[in-house]
């Protein structure tokens, strides 16, 4: 039944079949009812006027407080039911006896809780502040978010203790009075997650309960229940494919045909041509698609797809007009063969250009050729810029060499972007960042993000994946979680930015839809609990990829700063805190310390504590001998700050700077310390910055960003 209510009724009789704590209850629905309500005279309780699609009972005057006597109950109930009936369905009216529940003066004690179901996160457990100032609560004291799917009803109880309203109901605030204890609380949220089936048995979307309060004995009741239910409609199923085989073809590609080259100037398809000539690729394996040509730059020619079924290829790029395009997948797959992957350049297909429906056609087409079980190959795109892998030296992409001399060097990461422009933005921006396989994935038609995350996590040599996204296709939200999931179990790094997290989600929240956390709350809730390092600034995302391009193991959990600037030394005590500890000097590490300040003529102006202010006074080799003092011992992280236009450093001789970076790089892989370098100044010490990048360092522009980064780990 589209859009069905859930009254207060029917989720009483949910919350009792799953375990769950209600007030003594009973429904009257004609007068013989009231002859058996099970209250002795006098006790107070509270009637409720329940109808279909009413949710806001009180102000209708549905609501009302009572001590037990039956002509009472007999007048509301027929002036409730005669209220009611004019906005739906009268149900019947609800009995209650009244619970004196339990409050601490001046301090909220109420819960709301809501459990909703989305087609992106499946079911989600939203527990926050009840009661009537819910919204205002909200805005001060954030819900917590548990997805379902990836967690426990013990993880849910562990993050509640430190949430506000848990640490006010256990009493572990200060002076804090318990006014429940961990075993009831323990049996409230395993029988949330057993509401949770019982709701998906219902074909419910949603089921709130506010306010949830502690009764007299300590347990937690709901006062209130109402909910949806609503079709979720079919979930977009992926494809089975094989992770192994398309990670091999995405990274070592052997054979790449080109359709769509143009000899006219800026023609994407020449310059995709051009790159890829550039690079490692053997000749024999770039095959270019012309009709009428014999061959292109020495290269021989196809005359069209129809010649891939006898010279298949790893990969056909197409660079086509969308009407063009469509039909060249169409021919490929009515041949039964010729490439496993086809990237599209070609925009126009399923996107706000396409005005003709190719997007569906094309969508229709490839899940009626998958459902008969026939050959059909893997579409990345449309709407794609291109894709590098640093195994080949290989550059597709459509931007030309002289405005983006791309070559991934190799190394533990993975950048996977729906958008071209971020993509190419961040390999301008980074371009010595350790990258083996970087892509632009477009609309993700048909291979998504998840796909991509299967496929590149199936080679042990990347260690980090990092992905941006303005939109997850149809049910790939649970699909990329769950595959993140898999992956930091092994020890894998999932990083991710999302685009157009914008308030519209959030303008639809309402106190009384279970929508306190809007949509993107929700996604990032699921995210997080699948381990992914969720990046709320672009900044941030960048400070993650430098740290875990370079150091992609553990987590940083103490950490050290050494700089000849006082405002860095400064700014970083600030910053260093939580999760992340600010190292202190040992003993010994003092007395050591103390020594090279001596040795280095810098005794009077240097003071041996942590953050260390080494002063512009200080040369390379006190950097270097206090990085590996401080390394040796429990930091696992340090941050080396040089502010570069001190006379001390020759941060202008990219030769001596090669060498310091090299030098800092030898203590990092010896002593298995995180070492990253932060260059705050202007464009004239871009030799500096280049030399640590090229030694594999991360690089940052602030002291501010290489502790973010580490704090986002």
């Amino acid at each position: 039944m589209a859009g069905a209510f859930i009254h207060e009724i029917r989720a009483y009789e949910l919350l009792i079949e799953a375990g769950l704590g209600v007030a003594e209850w009973a429904v009257v629905r004609d007068a013989a009812d009231i002859e058996s309500l099970p209250f002795a005279a006098g006790t107070p309780v509270v009637l409720k006027g329940t109808a279909l699609d009413v949710w806001h009972k009180s102000d209708l005057g549905l609501v009302a407080f009572e001590d037990f006597d039956i002509d009472t109950i007999a007048q509301h109930h027929e002036r409730m039911k005669s209220v009611a009936s004019a906005h739906g369905a009268y149900v019947g009216t609800l009995v209650a006896r009244r619970v004196d529940f339990k409050r601490l003066a001046g301090q909220p004690t109420e819960a709301l809780v809501a459990l909703r179901k989305t087609p992106e996160a499946w079911w989600t457990i939203v527990l926050g502040i009840g009661g009537i100032l819910t919204n205002a609560w909200g805005e001060e004291i954030r819900p917590l978010l548990w997805p379902v799917a990836l967690t426990t009803p013990m993880e849910a109880f562990s993050d509640f203790r430190t949430h506000w309203l848990g640490k006010t109901w256990l009493g572990d605030l200060r002076q804090g009075k318990a006014l429940t204890d961990e075993a009831r609380l323990t049996a409230f949220f395993e029988g949330l997650w057993r509401l949770v089936s019982l709701l998906e048995r219902e074909g419910a979307a949603l089921l709130e309960m506010n306010p949830v309060v502690l009764d007299e004995e300590g347990r937690p009741i709901a006062l209130d229940g109402v909910g949806t239910i609503e079709p979720q409609g079919e979930v977009a199923k992926t494809h089975a494919f094989d992770p192994v085989k398309v990670q091999e073809i995405l990274l070592r590609p052997k054979t790449l045909a080109l359709a769509g080259i143009s000899n006219k100037p800026g023609n994407p398809g020449r310059i995709i041509l051009d790159n890829m000539l550039l690079g490692g690729m053997e000749r024999s394996g770039i095959i270019p698609i012309k009709p009428g040509a014999t061959e292109i730059d020495g290269l021989p020619c196809l005359n069209g797809v129809e010649d891939l079924r006898e010279k298949p290829v790893d990969i056909l790029m197409i660079s086509l007009p969308a009407p063009v395009a469509v039909e060249t997948i169409e021919q490929l797959c009515s041949q039964g063969g010729g490439a496993e992957i086809v990237y599209l350049f070609s925009g126009g297909i399923g996107d706000g250009a396409d005005k003709s429906g190719y997007g569906t056609r094309v969508q229709s087409f490839l899940a009626a050729r998958r459902a008969a079980n026939l050959w059909t190959p893997l579409i990345i795109g449309p709407n794609g810029l291109g894709f590098l892998t640093s195994d080949k030296k290989l550059n597709t992409l459509f931007i030309p060499d002289a405005k983006l001399p791309a070559r991934l060097p190799g190394g533990p990461l993975a950048l996977v972007s729906q958008s071209g422009a971020f993509l190419v933005s961040r390999l301008s921006a980074l371009p010595y960042l350790p990258m083996r396989y970087a892509c632009s994935i477009g609309n993700q038609m048909d291979l998504r993000l998840s796909g991509f995350l299967r496929a590149l996590g199936s080679d042990p040599r990347i260690k980090v994946i990092a992905t941006y996204v303005e939109g997850f296709a149809p049910g790939d939200l649970m699909n990329f979680a769950m595959t993140a999931k898999e992956l930091t179990a092994r020890g894998q790094r999932v990083v991710l930015y999302k685009g157009g997290r914008s308030q519209a989600g959030m303008a639809a929240a309402s106190s009384h839809t279970g929508a306190l956390a809007g949509d993107w709350e929700l996604q990032r809730a699921l995210l997080v609990r699948a381990g992914v390092i969720v990046c709320e600034s672009l900044a941030d995302f960048d400070a993650v990829m430098c740290w875990l391009a370079s150091f992609p193991e553990g987590k940083p959990l103490k950490t050290a700063v050494i700089t000849n600037a006082g405002f860095e030394s400064v700014a970083s005590a600030d910053l260093v805190e939580g999760n992340l500890e600010a190292v202190r000097l040992t003993d010994d590490q003092t007395k050591e310390v103390t020594a090279l300040i001596e040795k280095h003529g810098l005794a009077g102006l240097v003071s041996a504590h942590m953050p260390l202010d080494l002063t512009p006074m200080a040369s390379e080799a006190p950097y270097l001998e206090s990085v590996e003092i401080i390394a040796r011992g429990e930091a696992d992280s340090i941050v080396v700050g040089l502010v570069p236009l001190t006379q001390r450093l020759a941060t202008q001789d990219a030769q001596k700077m090669d060498e310091f970076a090299k030098a800092l790089l030898e203590i990092a892989q010896k002593t298995r310390t995180r070492i990253g370098v932060v260059v705050d100044a202007g464009s004239d010490y871009d030799a500096c910055r280049i030399s640590m990048m090229k030694a594999g360092l991360p690089l940052f522009n602030t002291v501010e960003r290489a502790l973010t980064g580490l704090k986002k780990i």
